[in-house]
């Protein structure tokens, strides 16, 4: 399958968070292939390594809840590059607990990884984009901040997810006029190794399925491909936009 948008991305420097595994890594391959030079972001050095030899890319571990290294990421491609084009922020948890039973840990765990690490690859990297004055931020939101899931328990991911949506509206506002552009994507279900998780449980494959007009779990790469549009001057009028890739689930 190509991913060939309706304009190219040769010479951009693409960043690509949680890169090693999953929508991350079909992103930064659909980027790559349309000429984009990639930096792999991830915490899991072995898999990030792996990705950016198979690539050609670079691989920056960085732990993305830790403001001080997220902005010594932005400083640390600026400097090799000289700059960057577009920042698909996408590295994300799931923990499933019933909310009465869900510990400080856990929730703050969720939202520190899949709402605050978002904010801060936003700022850094919007820094650079904003002296350049363009570049393109894409953020990894989900149906679930815009629906509540059923029949998996999952308040603080919701909740996450709700905020990098509103979060992809504000900093949308705040910046469009100085050449920045900021959208979000929102998968439903996507077959990633945490989906598949929750695939093995029988009760929560024929609710995710019924409710899903197309009867499926969608491709990695299905997302991929609304990440290279939005990053690609074919979206120019995009910005503050939540681009929901479920197969129809949130149209119920």
């Amino acid at each position: 399958m190509s991913y060939t948008p309706l304009t190219p991305l040769d010479g951009r420097i693409a960043i690509v968070t949680g890169g090693a595994r999953g929508i991350g890594l079909e992103a930064a391959k659909a980027l790559k292939e349309n000429g984009a030079t990639i930096v792999i972001v991830d915490i899991d050095s072995e898999a990030g390594e792996q990705v950016a030899r198979e690539l050609d890319a670079d691989f920056v571990r960085t732990d993305l809840t830790r403001s001080e290294e997220v902005s010594r990421l932005a400083t640390s491609v600026r400097s090799r590059h000289g700059r960057i084009d577009i920042a698909f922020n996408n590295a994300g948890i799931a923990i499933n607990a019933p909310s009465e039973a869900c510990s400080d840990e856990d929730w703050h765990k969720v939202i520190n990884i899949n709402l605050h690490a978002v904010f801060y690859c936003c700022r850094e990297f919007g820094k650079v984009m904003l002296e350049q004055g363009k570049g393109s931020i894409i953020n990894t939101a989900s149906m679930s901040g815009i629906i509540s899931n059923t029949p998996q328990p999952q308040s603080a991911y919701n909740v996450s997810k709700a905020g990098v949506i509103m979060l992809t509206k504000s900093l949308a506002g705040e910046w469009a006029k100085r050449g920045v552009r900021v959208n979000s994507v929102s998968p439903g279900y996507i077959g990633t190794e945490m989906t598949k998780i929750g695939m093995s449980n029988p009760e929560w494959r024929a609710d995710w399925l019924k409710f899903t007009p197309m009867g499926r779990i969608g491709e990695p790469r299905e997302v991929a491909t609304a990440v290279v549009y939005l990053a690609s001057d074919a979206s120019s009028y995009f910005t503050g936009s939540n681009l929901v890739v479920d197969g129809g689930y949130t149209c119920w």
